[in-house]
């Protein structure tokens, strides 16, 4: 389970990388919910954190929907 003090680490982390301060991780509503990410209101993918060994790491999995790309 991901923790607050995780959650704002991890939001910091993306706002600096990608240089948008509209990112938010939205924390799951139960345990074994999905942990989504939005920038503004528009959900953009999926974080997941893994432990392995001690060893924390979070991957996030962002889905392009091809009708999204029509317009392009």
């Amino acid at each position: 389970m991901i923790t607050m003090d995780e959650i704002q680490k991890v939001t910091a982390h993306l706002r600096k990388t990608f240089g948008n301060d509209k990112i938010r991780i939205q924390p799951p509503k139960k345990p074994e919910h999905p942990i989504e990410v939005y920038v503004l209101d528009e959900f953009i993918g999926v974080l997941h954190r893994d432990e392995d060994e001690g060893e924390v790491s979070y991957d996030l999995n962002i889905s392009i929907i091809e009708d999204d790309l029509i317009d392009l």
